[in-house]
């Protein structure tokens, strides 16, 4: 990968992962002024193909309520430019290699169609305020593996390390709780697939309101999760129940599933790192969840520094409801007719594998949204160093919370020349981000309940 340009004063130099220094009081003060109140650059680039912030969506277009898919505010906005094989060189500066690959691999049908970037992200204010109250005092725990003095905002939204800018991601705002209906499909080469379905609920307590670094500490809990299969029939009951810790030194995380054949709930610890995901016909790992998620221990982490990059982004078109999953899913990768790629800047995080340690990504390289910590690409290496899988999330603003969430995730196996696609909806019902769950909600006898209804 070509060296990249820092720009971002915050990070004129590549810092240890093992600082553990607070944020100074004039760099938290640059929190809504220069900078966006989570720590992106304000301003606009020089070339003017990446506006100022100016707060992105303030309101849900007119019409919507809550439960309906997303109309697309954006609608009107027409392709500036068609990324394909043919051109490609004109715009490698602003891809990822993994992005690359797939031009490579797919020259005849892969494409990006570039729009107008839209700065739309955007937060409740008490997200913002407490960014701001704990910055200068939020840390990492020893060796990076959980946080303190943390509750509610961006932990570090100028970060010095890579371990700092993957924790933002791991917390990034995506409401208090949500319950999906959806699915997932693993295209064949040829493009046969079966929708697998599945109910989720997640309890997000690190950024509900009340929450408190003293409270989240005593109770060491980040979210609780827990999905349930739902089609098709052969996998249908098949369960699983997730409590992500703060600490991950005090304790790690905690997982659950329950299998209908055996009727019974057993401990799985092996819910992390490099197992398989759930009917995953072995696509993607547990970490690749979310873009990444759990314990980071297992690799060295480098802030590489902010590049400009197109990235999939206010992608309400792939998210409607006037899709069905045929039109989407096809062979090698999603239908490009439905994407919406935009220019942003991104932040550059570099992990690699630590020695004496296991996994099947040697490296892994994250892309990540300066305006929402969201990951958006992937590039993930095998350990002869070879690219070996891309993971691209494709992200819209659910308006009702507000949030910058991924509407649908598309992992990219570049040898077997297959795909999986997680949070297929179009034919389903809306999150719903108005929910009330509690910890009941959450427990191993719970998740019992949830497979045998």
């Amino acid at each position: 990968m070509k060296k990249l340009t820092l720009l971002a004063s915050a990070v004129a130099l590549v810092f240890s992962c093992n600082t553990l220094a607070k944020l100074p009081a004039d760099q938290v003060a640059r929190l809504g002024q220069d900078l966006t109140p989570i720590g992106a650059e304000r301003a606009g680039n020089a070339a003017g193909t990446i506006p100022e912030w100016t707060g992105g969506i303030k309101a849900a277009p007119a019409g919507y309520k809550p439960g309906d898919h997303h109309p697309n505010p954006f609608a009107d906005d027409k392709v500036l430019f068609t990324i394909t094989k043919a051109n490609l060189d004109q715009y490698r500066q602003f891809l990822s290699p993994g992005q690359i690959a797939l031009f490579d691999l797919y020259p005849d049908t892969f494409k990006m169609n570039v729009y107008p970037t839209r700065r739309s992200a955007s937060f409740p204010q008490y997200f913002y305020d407490a960014t701001k109250r704990i910055a200068a005092e939020a840390e990492l725990v020893e060796g990076g593996n959980g946080l303190r003095n943390a509750a509610i905002g961006i932990p570090f939204p100028i970060p010095s390390n890579g371990l700092e800018a993957i924790w933002n991601h791991t917390v990034r705002y995506r409401g208090v709780a949500a319950s999906r209906n959806g699915g997932q499909a693993a295209p064949t080469a040829a493009g046969a697939y079966t929708i697998i379905g599945f109910d989720e609920q997640i309890m997000f307590k690190y950024s509900h309101p009340d929450a408190t670094p003293a409270a989240l500490e005593a109770e060491n809990i980040l979210f609780r999760f827990k999905q349930s299969v739902t089609s098709p029939a052969r996998l249908a009951g098949t369960a699983l129940l997730v409590h992500e810790t703060m600490d991950q030194v005090a304790t790690p995380r905690q997982a659950w599933t329950y299998n209908t054949g055996q009727r019974r709930v057993r401990r799985a610890p092996n819910v992390a790192y490099d197992a398989p995901g759930t009917a995953s016909d072995g696509l993607r790992t547990t970490d690749d969840f979310d873009m990444f998620n759990g314990s980071p221990d297992r690799y060295n982490w480098e802030l590489k520094g902010k590049r400009e990059m197109y990235i999939a982004y206010n992608d309400y078109k792939l998210h409607s409801n006037s899709l069905k999953y045929s039109d989407i899913l096809l062979p090698g990768h999603i239908n490009p007719e439905h994407v919406r790629y935009e220019k942003h800047r991104v932040w550059v995080v570099e992990a690699t594998l630590k020695e004496g340690t296991r996994h099947v990504y040697g490296k892994r390289v994250f892309f990540i949204d300066e305006d929402s910590w969201q990951i958006h690409v992937a590039d993930l290496y095998d350990n002869r160093g070879d690219l070996y899988r891309v993971a691209l999330a494709h992200g819209l603003n659910y308006y009702e919370v507000p949030t910058h969430w991924s509407t649908l995730e598309v992992y990219h196996d570049l040898n077997s020349r297959r795909y999986i696609a997680i949070g297929l909806d179009n034919e389903d019902k809306m999150y719903d981000f108005s929910v009330t769950l509690s910890d009941n909600d959450f427990t191993p006898a719970s998740l019992r309940r949830e497979g045998t209804r």
